[in-house]
């Protein structure tokens, strides 16, 4: 793109405001001169406030409620000039003075006042719209209630002129200067697109209040005339800030990191407090220093105390959201760290299982060839020779160990030899009434209640049946033994959707686990020697952890321990995929 087509809505403001000038110059003074000036101010103004609209709707977030807020105040701005056209272009006659359009005038800075320092509120969240709301709420009540307690009193309480238009244009002038400064700030942490339009906006927003202070001022004296040299700068400023929206939309500004904006984070809160402490102040200027009439002096008393609830009611609830903000920003925090320190023990987890496999993988090896040989000649010597009844029971004790240590072996086999294994598309109810009748036949004599509880809506799984199957028997074989020993109990299992996950509970009402943090570390036990080998549950956990689910182990309340297995359930493609082949 060339230089005069980036800037070519610059070029056609300046061609607007030569065009004007020249008409200023040539056109006599009149009614013609008089439409021309209200007329096409009116139009630039609503022209660029019509792109702002549009720059809203193309937009979102922050971005659309700062060009909604700066269209807002054309609007305003474009009514205070409606008036205009309609005393002197329809019924050609003079603006009143005072005018109750002045309100008008002096409140369309504010929605552009709040579009710049609630442009900080980069993210979505309810609470904090919330808060940028009643920012803008804030700054309103605040700059209404200046107005009411600087203008008001010599505007409709007690009429006085000259007092008025100098009250008016001083509060003007300083509204004008706010927001040149607030522009002047967003400016200084913004990316380049947005720096362009705040600068440019700056720019024009200062020559339009350095020349509305010069009409006020030849207003009073009564010099001023529609279309005249004063004009000139309120085109050109009017002009600059349409084309610098022209411009914007044809831009891809980038949006503004929230760490730029750490100064209206600061300042909004800053200036609230400001304003409640000002008015006390301003009551006691207005009691022993204000020279006013009474009826004035009254008005601004009244206007004290209404301020001083409502900016107080504003500070409140400003100061409830941001709590509600904070609570919520905490609990985020919360959950992120317990996710954060869950999904490191699980890493942690994995990363002893996998180290413990290869070591377990290389031992059990050597050890099954000399196992095997001991076992072998322990047999036969047994068997053939003719031995004492001491050596037969030493040899039958040698045999049994033997036994045990091959066992163990080849556990450690198993452990070390874990595969992720072929995937398919599973029902865990069929798995888990497979390994509670299995079980239950391990363990006769009815001393062992056993319920098994599936929920209608319970999900399919894609996984490996006979990995999770082994891992359900391992559970409830431990749970089992666990209420063996304390002379019997309870297991229920329980299985139900929740979310997109098929959640698993193994509760039972034995003793509980002793340390059920450490329950799936290898090697980790508490049955009696020779009655299992701390591996079970480490294998458990590997086979979970394969099937991308979460596995925990807990000891509840009224006794007895309880095991919570999550596992992702089956989207909607993959069991229609797997119905289909069935067919």
């Amino acid at each position: 793109m060339s230089l005069f087509q980036r800037h070519r809505w610059f070029a056609a403001a300046a061609g607007i405001t030569l065009a004007f000038a020249v008409v200023s110059l040539t056109v006599p003074r009149g009614p013609v001169l008089t439409a021309i000036s209200d007329i096409g101010y009116e139009l630039i103004i609503l022209g660029a406030g019509a792109v702002m609209l549009a720059n809203a709707r193309s937009t979102e977030g922050a971005d659309r409620r700062f060009w909604a807020l700066m269209a807002s105040g054309f609007v305003l701005w474009a009514c205070h000039q409606f008036g205009y056209v309609y005393y002197e272009v329809v019924h050609r006659a003079k603006v009143p003075d005072p005018w109750a359009m002045d309100v008008v005038l002096f409140l369309h800075t504010i929605p552009m006042i709040a579009a710049v320092v609630l442009q900080r509120y980069r993210t979505e969240a309810e609470q904090r719209f919330r808060v940028a709301t009643l920012d803008f709420l804030l700054l309103l009540a605040w700059w209404v209630f200046l107005y009411a307690f600087i203008v008001f009193p010599s505007q409709y309480v007690a009429l006085d002129l000259a007092v008025y238009d100098r009250n008016y244009n001083t509060l003007y002038l300083v509204e004008c200067a706010a927001l040149v400064l607030v522009l002047g700030i967003a400016a200084s942490g913004a990316s380049t697109g947005w720096k362009m339009v705040y600068l440019n906006l700056m720019a024009a927003t200062a020559l339009y209040a350095a020349d509305s202070g010069a009409i006020n001022l030849s207003i009073t004296s009564g010099e001023y005339q529609t279309g005249g040299l004063y004009d000139i700068p309120l085109v050109a400023a009017a002009s600059w800030m349409a084309a610098t929206v022209l411009t914007a939309r044809q831009s891809n500004l980038t949006s503004v990191p929230p760490s730029k904006w750490q100064w209206g984070s600061r300042m909004v809160p800053r200036l609230a407090v400001l304003a409640i402490l000002s008015l006390p102040a301003l009551g006691l200027w207005t009691v022993f220093l204000d020279k006013s009439p009474s009826a004035s002096r009254a008005f601004r008393l009244s206007t004290v105390l209404a301020a001083m609830v409502v900016l107080g009611a504003f500070v409140f609830l400003r100061q409830y959201f941001q709590d509600q903000a904070l609570m919520t920003l905490l609990q985020e925090s919360r959950r992120g760290y317990e996710n954060q320190k869950r999904l490191q023990t699980q890493l942690v987890q994995k990363e002893k299982l996998a180290t413990l496999g290869n070591l377990v993988a290389g031992a059990a090896n050597e050890i099954n060839h000399p196992l095997t040989a001991i076992t072998n000649y322990s047999e036969q010597l047994w068997a053939k020779e003719r031995l004492s009844d001491e050596q037969n029971q030493l040899v039958r004790k040698i045999v049994n160990q033997a036994h045990r240590t091959r066992d163990l072996v080849t556990d450690l086999l198993r452990f070390a030899q874990q595969s992720p294994g072929e995937k398919i598309l599973i029902d865990l109810s069929v798995l888990l009434q497979r390994a509670t009748q299995m079980l239950e036949l391990r363990h006769p004599g009815g001393k062992i209640r056993v319920t098994l509880t599936i929920a209608p809506n319970f999900p399919r799984v894609l996984g490996n049946a006979n990995q999770l199957f082994q891992a359900f028997v391992e559970i409830i074989d431990n749970a089992m033994d666990a209420l063996e020993e304390a002379g019997g109990g309870s297991l229920e299992v329980t299985a139900h959707r929740l979310g997109d996950e098929a959640m698993l509970q193994f509760s039972d009402t034995g003793p509980g686990i002793r340390e059920p943090e450490r329950v799936f570390d290898p090697f980790y036990t508490t049955k009696p020697v020779g009655k299992g080998t701390g591996l079970g549950l480490s294998a458990v956990y590997g086979v979970i952890q394969d099937h991308s689910g979460q596995i925990s182990c807990q000891n509840k309340l009224e006794g007895g321990a309880l095991f919570i297995i999550r596992i992702p359930a089956a989207s909607e493609t993959a069991a229609q995929v797997a119905g289909a082949g069935g067919d």
